[in-house]
């Protein structure tokens, strides 16, 4: 579902958002009457968050979005980078305006007439909502909006070193009060922030190799044009790009991505020994498929002892009887006959078709007389 605000701000409503809103009306109601109430405050709340973002950032000049998803909403806004200030005061207004909503509903509670019956109840429920979640908004826990008032304040402070900062303190947090409510027996809310201390974990982990030139935006967006050209098959451009990217950025990610990018684009250009060297210059922060393509072009350099290391997890990303037959001609170069066989074996099972020629190979020559060897070849008939 999409609409537009009278400022001309995109708004998208998924199906999600819907669902878990009636959920936690249902829970907290128990009726059909109730739930719908619940519906409507949440969305109402959520909504007016959101807006105060979305007005802040378009009074900076940016073009803003607004999307309304399973536990929340979430707004983004497109155009240059902004001062540490700005981003500030964007992130901030939200829980103001949530905040300023709840006051709303006081004021309105005061009304004699409006306090009463199922007004007053919407009211009170309202300012409640508003009050609590602006509260929990705002510890410093990403992706709530103070653990993004956390980052961008030390991000202003210690550079690109402030994200890890942010990221680390949001994780003690998260698990701290996750712990709390895991001893007082609030096993909901002990779990929801259980996940976020989880995230919080695995954005560090992902990110720890962040550097300075990892903010840069025209790098970032030099990256993303050299995807969309790989996608559409423009790989002599994208070489290019990659490579100014990789000379740039020096470090960080842009660099590693950069770099496993141009190691795929070196191998299709017949380029074997600069894909492997690039990819083996940053192995620890590889993804799988980049993985996989060392551990192929590793085997073409005879680096065996490497194919060896990584021939378990290559198999388990791309089970075939090609990485299996790899990883059994490494370790018949390395004379470890039971691991050899044990991938033959693999093979086989993968659908090997030509098993007697392979098992003649002369590479095998080494563990031939090895017995496991010698009874693999008499159950396949060689």
């Amino acid at each position: 579902m999409r609409m537009h605000s009278r400022k001309g701000i995109p708004i998208t409503i998924y199906p999600t958002f819907w669902i878990f809103a009636a959920l936690i009306g249902y829970i907290n109601s128990q009726s059909f009457i109730g739930t719908l109430i619940w519906v409507g405050i949440i969305f109402v709340s959520v909504l007016f968050h959101e807006f105060g973002h979305a007005l802040t950032a378009l009074l900076f000049g940016r073009k803003p979005r607004i999307e309304l998803v399973a536990l929340g909403g979430l707004t983004y806004h497109d155009g240059q980078n902004l001062k540490f200030w700005k981003q500030f005061f964007i992130v901030l207004n939200g829980p103001i305006f949530g905040f300023l909503l709840a006051i709303f509903a006081s004021l309105l509670l005061r009304i004699p007439s409006l306090a009463q019956g199922i007004s007053g109840s919407i009211l009170e429920l309202t300012r409640v909502v508003n009050l609590f979640w602006t509260v929990v908004n705002l510890l410093p826990v990403m992706p709530l909006d103070g653990g993004q008032l956390l980052r961008i304040v030390m991000e202003g402070i210690f550079g690109h070193k402030g994200f890890k900062y942010a990221i680390v303190t949001s994780t003690v947090v998260a698990l701290a009060i996750s712990v709390f409510f895991f001893i007082t027996q609030g096993f909901l809310i002990g779990s929801l922030f259980f996940l976020l201390a989880f995230q919080s974990y695995d954005t560090f982990r992902k990110t720890r190799h962040l550097s300075e030139t990892d903010r840069d935006e025209s790098l970032r967006k030099k990256l993303e044009t050299a995807e969309e050209l790989i996608q559409r098959g423009q790989k002599d451009q994208a070489y290019q790009l990659c490579s100014e990217v990789r000379v740039q950025a020096k470090k960080g990610m842009l660099f590693e991505l950069s770099t496993q990018y141009l190691a795929f684009l070196k191998y299709e250009k017949g380029e074997i020994k600069d894909a492997y060297d690039l990819l083996r210059s940053i192995r620890e922060e590889l993804g799988t498929d980049a993985l996989c393509l060392l551990h192929k072009v590793a085997f073409e350099q005879k680096d065996f002892s490497l194919v060896v290391e990584l021939a378990g997890t290559c198999f388990q990303t791309l089970p075939s009887v090609e990485i299996a037959l790899r990883n059994a001609y490494a370790h018949a170069h390395l004379k470890q006959a039971i691991p050899s066989v044990g991938w033959l074996q693999t093979a086989i099972n993968e659908g090997l078709a030509n098993t007697k020629e392979i098992l003649s190979d002369p590479v095998f020559d080494s563990i031939r007389k090895d017995s496991s060897f010698q009874e693999l070849a008499k159950d396949s008939g060689g």
